[in-house]
């Protein structure tokens, strides 16, 4: 009996040695690099992760829209170096209306238009096929072009364009 237990133990050991030992490559900012391949070349993408997302300022500021002062988002260097660069985002699916969606960082249940979390914890989301057909709290993984938005108060602070599911 001791034996089978033994026979157990080494193989699942043995998996979990396999498994580690592919490791993604890692660049110096301390993003994860992720490769596809396009056109016989291989383009490399930055994983984004919502720990880096949710370190984020805001700054009290007057708009014509808000004359007495709303608060704008102070986006950080590292993000903002990663603007109009491929990335690669998972999440929760949002459905906003039949056509948009967003990717949030939690579940519906607790998303930030539930009170639950901060604005910085969901992404808008511009599909390359529009007529995409995804279900509410599905969990993805987007590869698309990063942009940020510090100036208008009424968009996301967010955004994944020309985004593809990667995995799902």
């Amino acid at each position: 009996m001791r034996k089978n237990y033994l026979v157990v133990a080494v193989i699942m050991f043995s998996g979990l040695m396999l498994m580690s030992m592919r490791t993604p490559s890692v660049n110096a900012s301390g993003f994860i690099k992720q490769s596809t391949v396009k056109d016989n070349i291989e383009v490399f993408a930055d994983t984004l992760s919502w720990k880096l997302l949710g370190e984020i300022k805001y700054v009290k500021k007057a708009s014509d829209d808000y004359p007495e002062g709303v608060m704008f988002p102070v986006v950080n260097s590292t993000l903002k170096a990663k603007s109009k660069k491929t990335i690669v985002m998972s999440g929760f699916i949002i459905p906003i209306d039949n056509k948009t969606y967003a990717l949030s960082k939690n579940v519906f249940a607790s998303c930030f238009f539930c009170g639950q979390a901060g604005p910085e914890t969901i992404m808008g989301i511009k599909f390359k096929d529009p007529n995409m057909r995804l279900k509410t709290d599905q969990y993805v993984t987007l590869q698309g072009t990063f942009r940020y938005n510090d100036s208008d108060v009424d968009d996301w602070i967010y955004h994944i364009e020309n985004a593809v599911i990667v995995k799902q």
